[in-house]
């Protein structure tokens, strides 16, 4: 049967307006209130939400595989991008990196240039220095000497060269060597390209080489060359993201949180063991005790 031209007028008419309450109140529940945008992501992981739903985060850090890289693209990847990647997503954010000066980080973190550190950042002596997010990872600091050393002992370092990377722990243990109980070196050679570490302990400028295990355990495997690390470590440290202390957006402790929660969902091991093997042990610091 025919409808007639004023019923369809009047179907047209309703079927408009509830279109445009329907539109009405998706434009309602999809308010600029970022509070609420991020509080509607907590829970989800990183492939449940979309890129351009996320704010950004400058993030600076420095070349230490296996925790930041670059691949055969030019990507920016590794362990701790994964974990940032995957936490930050968690709370509302996507990471940009910024490869960094890291003797200038805290300078870059207090001045804004970046939001926060990230990447193999140990936390121990630095607790007031910034706001933490962590420690999410644990790791270990170690002495390294090459094959046919007669190095055995961090006392045996007495009288000798050793290579760091400027502005690390290491270097800070070292220059206040009496005070953490290690013995007085002939020389300290701190670099600031983190490469040239192996390179100067391979040639035989430095007797021994001192950096986080997992970094140099990466080196001998991308680069098939064989140090012996020495079993009693100079420092069992947490790893954190550091921001500035007058960061007040509270993102530190929505981070601790997140960590907390991918810790208990299994998200943590599993990333953590696509780069190292055990990864419980660096996820609790008891268990890098020698």
């Amino acid at each position: 049967m025919k409808r007639s031209r004023r019923s369809v007028a009047i179907s047209l008419f309703v079927a408009l307006a509830v279109a445009s309450v329907f539109v009405v109140a998706i434009a309602g529940c999809s308010g600029s209130n970022d509070g609420a945008s991020t509080s509607a992501l907590e829970g989800l992981d990183a492939s449940q939400v979309k890129d351009n739903d996320l704010k950004t985060l400058n993030v600076g850090s420095d070349l230490y595989p296996p925790f930041v890289y670059t691949d055969e693209y030019g990507d920016i990847v590794g362990l701790d991008v994964e974990i940032l990647t995957e936490a930050l997503a968690r709370i509302g954010y996507k990471p940009k990196y910024q490869l960094i000066d890291w003797e200038k980080k805290k300078e870059l973190v207090e001045n804004g240039t970046i939001d926060c550190i990230w990447g193999s950042f140990s936390m121990d002596g630095r607790e007031e220095e910034y706001q933490w997010a962590g420690p999410y990872l644990y790791s270990r600091q170690v002495v390294a000497v090459r094959s046919d050393s007669d190095i055995r002992t961090l006392q045996d370092l007495t009288g000798k060269v050793v290579v760091v990377q400027s502005t690390t722990k290491p270097e800070e243990l070292f220059l206040n060597a009496e005070q953490n109980g290690l013995p007085r070196l002939r020389r300290l050679y701190s670099l600031q390209n983190r490469d040239l570490l192996y390179t100067t302990l391979l040639k035989g400028y430095a007797d021994a080489l001192a950096a986080h295990e997992s970094a140099i355990r990466q080196f001998m495997k991308d680069y098939s060359v064989e140090y012996r690390i020495l079993d009693e470590p100079l420092l069992i440290t947490g790893i954190g993201a550091a921001f500035s202390v007058d960061d007040d957006r509270g993102l530190a402790q929505e981070l601790m949180d997140t960590f907390a929660q991918m810790r208990q969902d299994g998200t943590m091991q599993e990333i953590v063991g696509r780069y190292l093997e055990h990864p419980e042990t660096y996820l609790e610091g008891e268990c890098l005790e020698p």
